[in-house]
C-alpha cells in the first residue's frame, strides 16, 4: 500500500509540473516589409550618398556625362567624407524605384537624381515611409513634393524673370507663338498670370501643330491680333529645330520687327542658338553663362570632350552634399536653409513644398554670343520671383 501512495504521490508531482505556471515563449517579431537600411557610413567613416542616373537606355549619355560631372565636383569641393555611389535609374519610375530601394538598403544618407519627373514624383511615397530625402534633377514643379526637391531650372520661373525685365524696360504689351503641347501651354498660362498680374496685358495668344513645318497662317492670325499699338513682346517657348521654322513665319506674315522684341524660355539656352540673325536682339532667362563656361572648360580638359548641358546639376548636386554632410543633417530643415546655396548654375534655394527657387540672369542674343544684360541676383534677400 505504501508503495502504491509512493507512486502516486511522485505521480502527482509530475503532473503539478507539466501543468503549473509555463514560461511565456516570445514568437519572433515580423519581418519588417519593404528594404532595410544598412549603415549610412563606410568603415572608414564616409557618409554614403547615392546618384540615381539614367546609365542605360535612351538617356545613357546623358547620364554618364552628370556621373562623370558628380566625380569632378567631389574632388572640387573636397567632399572626402562622402562616399558616392551611382545606381541606373533608367528610364521609367520602376526603374528609379528599385533603384532607390537599393541605395536605401545600402543605407545612403540622401538621394541625388533621378532626372525624370516621372521618377522624382515615385519616389514621394518612399520618402514619407522614412527613406532617405531627395534632390532630383528634374526641372518639373508637378514632381515637386515635401521631401523630393527638384533642382532643374523649371521653366515657369524663366519666363516670370523674362517679363518682369521686359516691363522694367517700358514693355507693356505682350503675345505668346508657342506649339500646342503641355510645354507650351504651361508656358503660355505663366506669362499670362504674370503679365496681369504686373498690370500688362496679352494682346495675342496663337499656338500651332508641333510637328508643322508651315506656320504662316498661325503667325498671320498673331500679325492681325498685334498690329496696332505700342511695341510687344512675343513669347516663343520654341527649342531649335523647329524655332527656326517660327522664326521664318513670323518674317513671312510681315511683322514689324521694329515694333517686337522676342523672349524665350531655356530651351533657347543652347550652343548656335544665334545663328539666326532673326534672334538677333532676343531675350531669354537662364543661369549665367559665365560661371558654366569655366566648368565646361575645365570638364573638357579632364574628360577630353564637352560636358551636356545638365551635367552642372549633378555637380552642383554633389557639392551641396559635402556642404551639407559638413552640416552634419541631410534633413528637410537644413535642405531649406532660407538663405540657399550657391552652384555653377548660380543661387538656388529649396522650399518646403519641393519647389525650387534659382537667381536667373536675362540674356540678349547678339549674333555668335550671348550677353547678360540683367545679372542674376546674388542673394535671396532680394526680390525673385517664386
Amino acid at each position: 500500500m505504501r508503495s502504491s501512495l509512493l507512486a502516486l504521490a511522485t505521480a502527482a508531482l509530475l503532473l503539478a509540473a507539466c501543468t503549473g505556471p509555463s514560461q511565456t515563449s516570445t514568437a519572433p517579431p515580423p519581418r519588417p516589409t519593404g528594404p532595410q537600411a544598412g549603415s549610412p557610413t563606410t568603415p572608414s567613416g564616409k557618409t554614403r550618398i547615392a546618384l540615381l542616373l539614367p546609365l542605360s537606355g535612351r538617356a545613357a549619355a546623358l547620364g554618364r556625362s552628370m556621373q562623370q560631372a558628380a566625380e569632378m565636383s567631389l574632388f572640387d569641393s573636397g567632399g572626402k567624407e562622402l562616399a558616392l555611389a551611382a545606381y541606373d535609374s533608367g528610364a521609367s519610375p520602376d526603374a528609379a524605384v528599385a533603384a532607390y530601394n537599393r541605395a536605401r538598403t545600402d543605407g545612403c544618407a540622401l538621394v541625388l537624381g533621378p532626372l525624370f519627373g516621372t521618377s522624382a514624383s515615385a519616389l514621394g511615397p518612399l520618402v514619407r515611409q522614412g527613406g532617405a530625402n531627395v534632390i532630383a534633377f528634374s526641372n518639373d514643379e508637378k514632381a515637386a513634393q515635401p521631401g523630393v526637391w527638384i533642382m532643374g531650372i523649371a521653366a515657369p520661373p524663366q519666363v516670370r524673370r523674362v517679363v518682369d525685365y521686359a516691363i522694367s524696360q517700358g514693355i507693356k504689351r505682350f503675345a505668346v507663338f508657342a506649339p500646342r503641347t503641355a510645354y507650351g501651354n504651361q508656358m503660355s498660362s505663366t506669362l499670362q498670370d504674370e503679365a496681369m498680374a504686373r498690370g500688362a496685358t496679352v494682346v495675342g495668344v496663337e499656338q500651332f501643330d508641333p510637328q508643322a513645318l508651315d506656320l504662316t497662317a498661325a503667325a498671320k492670325r498673331l500679325a492681325t491680333e498685334i498690329a496696332g499699338g505700342d511695341k510687344v513682346a512675343i513669347l516663343m517657348p520654341v527649342a531649335p529645330p523647329q524655332l527656326s521654322a517660327a522664326l521664318a513665319s513670323l518674317g513671312a506674315a510681315e511683322i514689324d520687327t521694329s515694333k517686337i522684341q522676342l523672349i524665350g524660355t531655356g530651351v533657347w539656352d543652347a550652343p548656335g542658338i544665334g545663328a539666326d540673325s532673326a534672334l538677333r536682339g532676343a531675350w531669354y532667362a537662364a543661369p549665367d553663362p559665365a560661371k558654366r563656361a569655366d566648368f565646361e572648360r575645365r570638364y573638357l580638359a579632364t574628360y577630353g570632350r564637352p560636358p551636356e548641358r545638365l551635367a552642372t546639376l549633378a555637380y552642383d548636386a554633389v557639392a551641396l552634399a559635402a556642404q551639407l554632410a559638413r552640416g552634419g543633417s541631410f534633413s528637410a530643415d537644413a535642405i531649406t536653409n532660407p538663405n540657399g546655396w550657391t552652384g555653377v548654375d548660380g543661387p538656388i534655394r529649396f522650399l518646403p513644398d519641393g519647389r525650387s527657387q534659382r537667381a536667373l540672369a536675362v540674356i540678349e542674343i547678339q549674333g555668335g554670343r550671348n550677353v547678360v544684360i540683367s545679372p542674376a541676383p546674388s542673394t535671396f534677400t532680394q526680390a525673385m520671383a517664386n
